[in-house]
């Protein structure tokens, strides 16, 4: 058939199955843009004179069905009528489809996200393809908004609301596998079978699993109850006065069905909201670290990570985790125990899987002598922080080293330069700086000395997004961007406790103010010892606070420790409750690290505004919804 189509292709076969392929033009990946929901309406004005016998959506991309709705045009949002008129065309839209007298069925191959699983969802069978990269989800709640062309709607209706809840609240995804036990797939195949698998479903008639009972009266009569306890669940971890969208979503779905057109005042206060606003600059920026990695088709299958600690061993795990051949290098089999115990938790944790977990430890290889080091794309050096033992480790493995092969320092402190004088090729050297715990925080610094073989910088990056972590540039300075801002803010936080602030109190404001741990929290769980450390390096010869000293000489080191300025059992805090807030303590503890965040710019630590702002929120988990901390001050 011929539409004369920009984004969309239509197939008609000889037995009157139409495919619908969405291949957006002059882009990698698929999403819903004005022009593109525009062509399926005239595709659907054409099957409505002349219906098929059946309809198939499918992807032209590599990438995957859809990765949501177009979040350029979603940022150009100025008024309350556009965000109104945005709601109301997917809703409407998609309850077409929904209604159309002919099967309709959705191929899901690789990511389908947010509008993606709207469209999907409006069809009558959802097909999922088994691989790796197939990825369901709504994932609005993480922009700040909501859900509104029927998947508040549709997902309670096939998953049950506390399933749909779980997703649309968090907005995590879902594998294949996964979408079939809970029956948001009504198949799930292998690619080889897939076309022949689709057109048998959608011509099959059969109907769509019902929901259990109980599940069919939580999703009506008894709505109050699941909003109740979702309303408990997200006010744990979101404030609704910094992030008003999941309790938007829960409302909209208990009162309105899921139609938020029918509420018009929620729709205006969420779209025109600064967290909305905010979350969406979070996305670009993420967006530009990742593309970072971007500039070289460097591709890493064999790791060596030499220091078995918490750090080289955390390292060496996720790279096993992410499909890489990993040998972890240390003094004695023994040393590296602990390590493995942990890897094997999770990958447990991660993979779910028996085989796929027994697989990734077997990825993971005890490499006593170093033999790995021969054989690696990337060599860590993740030992202790003494530039001597960096030195004459470098003399035993640069000479080892296969060529082009990088050669990373996951150095938290020492400066490149000082480290490098030891290799026959120093501008070989860069840092590759993960963060604890490494499994959950997304960002690492990549850190370049003065001299460096841009090359294996970008290299670098691209290893860092390989491992599906976001790179950061930064320039090798003491503490470069992170650890360099929250020095004087943990340092503030303790000159606050000695002015006789309880912790509980401290660490409360800054909760209060979007952090996701307080300072006195995180100051116990990096440990006493390293703190003090770091400040001494970094703190610019500022006094080490008194709280500080008398806990580190009676050995209260922290979570570690099992006691701090909290005592800790079973890995959390024990906490009294906090006393009343004093005026403007939040503003008073944030600001040191805002000042520094400034200073850091305009030395070129990090190469601007928007940079700092990224590494500081995907590396400190700075309140996200303020859109980072230099933008916050900006728009205060």
């Amino acid at each position: 058939m011929n539409l004369n189509l920009q984004h969309w292709r239509v197939e008609l076969d000889a037995e009157g199955v139409a495919s619908a392929i969405l291949d957006k033009a002059g882009e990698t990946a698929n999403s819903l843009s004005v022009a593109v929901m525009g062509e399926l309406g005239k595709i659907l004005d054409v099957f409505e004179k002349q219906p098929p016998k059946a309809l198939i959506f499918r992807s032209g991309k590599e990438a995957g069905f859809i990765a949501g709705a177009d979040i350029q045009e979603f940022a150009q949002l100025d008024t309350a009528e556009k965000g109104r008129e945005l709601v109301e065309r997917g809703w409407t839209l998609f309850n077409r489809l929904a209604a159309v007298n002919y099967p309709t069925l959705a191929i899901i191959r690789g990511h389908c996200l947010g509008g993606g699983l709207e469209l999907a969802l409006a069809c009558r069978y959802l097909l999922a393809v088994d691989e790796p990269a197939t990825k369901m989800g709504l994932p609005e709640v993480m922009l700040g908004i909501f859900p509104g062309w029927g998947g508040m709607l549709r997902l309670p209706q096939r998953v049950g609301p506390t399933a749909a809840m779980d997703m649309m609240l968090t907005g995590k995804t879902i594998d294949a596998k996964r979408a079939k036990r809970m029956g948001l797939a009504d198949e799930c195949v292998p690619p080889r079978v897939m076309d022949a698998a689709a057109r048998q479903l959608v011509l099959s008639g059969q109907p769509r699993r019902a929901l259990p009972v109980m599940q069919r009266l939580l999703n009506g009569p008894l709505k109050g109850v699941v909003a109740s306890g979702a309303r408990k669940q997200v006010a744990k971890k979101a404030r609704p006065e910094h992030y008003p969208a999941p309790y938007a979503i829960i409302d909209i779905w208990a009162k309105h069905n899921g139609n938020a057109l029918a509420s018009p005042a929620i729709i205006d206060r969420i779209i025109s909201s600064p967290t909305a606003r905010n979350l969406v600059r979070v996305f670009f920026l993420q967006e530009r670290l990742k593309g970072f990695g971007k500039a070289s088709d460097f591709k890493a299958q064999r790791v060596h990570v030499i220091g078995a600690g918490v750090m080289g061993g955390d390292i060496a795990a996720w790279c096993a985790l992410r499909g890489m051949t990993v040998t972890l290098q240390d003094q004695s089999l023994e040393r590296m125990g602990p390590a493995l115990q942990r890897a094997n938790k999770l990958f447990s944790r991660r993979l779910r899987d028996p085989l796929k977990a027994r697989a990734a430890f077997d990825r993971l290889i005890p490499d006593v002598n170093g033999d790995g080091v021969a054989h690696a794309d990337v060599v860590i050096e993740a030992i202790f922080e003494n530039v001597a033992a960096k030195h004459a480790l470098f003399k035993v493995i640069e000479p080892r080293m296969k060529p082009g092969a990088i050669l990373a320092s996951n150095t938290s402190s020492l400066k490149l330069e000082d480290l490098r004088i030891a290799l026959k090729r120093p501008e070989r050297l860069v840092g590759i700086h993960f963060f604890n715990p490494v499994a959950m925080m997304p960002l690492v610094e990549v850190v370049v000395a003065q001299g460096a073989d841009d090359s294996v910088v970008q290299a670098a990056c691209a290893f860092v997004r390989q491992i599906d972590k976001l790179p950061l540039p930064v320039r090798s300075e003491p503490g470069f961007l992170v650890n360099a801002v929250l020095a004087p803010y943990m340092l503030e936080a303790m000159r606050a406790v000695d002015e006789g602030i309880s912790p509980e109190t401290v660490d409360e404001a800054m909760l209060a103010f979007g952090m996701p741990m307080g300072p006195i929290e995180l100051i116990d769980t990096v440990g006493l010892d390293i703190a003090m450390a770091a400040g001494q390096q970094l703190a610019g010869g500022a006094e080490a606070p008194r709280c500080l000293l008398e806990r580190v000489q009676q050995g209260q080191l922290g979570k570690k420790t099992g006691q701090g300025f909290y005592r800790w059992t079973e890995g959390k805090a024990q906490k009294a409750a906090p006393g009343s807030l004093p005026p403007g303590l939040a503003a008073r503890l944030a600001k040191p690290l805002i000042d520094r965040t400034e200073q850091l710019v305009a030395d070129g630590v990090v190469a601007d505004a928007e940079l700092a702002d990224a590494g500081v929120i995907f590396g400190t988990g700075f309140a996200p919804f303020t859109g980072g901390p230099l933008n916050f001050r900006q728009a205060r």
